[in-house]
C-alpha cells in the first residue's frame, strides 16, 4: 500500500491503528492526520523506539492492511 492510499482512507485506518498501538491518542492522531513522518514521530515518542524500529513497525501495518483488503475483494 502506498503513502497516498494511507493518507486517502485516513479515517478508515484511525481504529485499526489504535488497536495496534494503544499509547496513541486521538489528538496523536488528528496532528498525524495520514502523514507517514507525523506517524513515524509519533511511534518513537509514544513508544520509545528508534526512527528505523517505528519505519519497520508502519510499513508491516501497510503490508498487513494491504493483505487484508486482497483477502476482503477475493471473498
Amino acid at each position: 500500500m502506498n503513502k497516498e492510499r494511507f493518507q486517502g482512507n485516513w479515517k478508515q485506518f484511525k481504529g485499526k491503528i489504535r488497536e495496534r498501538w494503544g499509547r496513541l491518542t486521538n489528538d496523536d492522531l488528528d496532528v498525524i492526520a495520514g502523514r507517514e513522518e507525523q506517524f513515524v514521530g509519533k511511534l518513537q515518542e509514544r513508544y520509545g523506539i528508534a526512527k528505523e524500529e517505528a519505519v519497520q513497525q508502519f510499513r508491516e501495518f501497510l503490508d498487513a492492511c494491504e493483505e487484508m483488503e486482497t483477502e476482503h475483494k477475493t471473498r
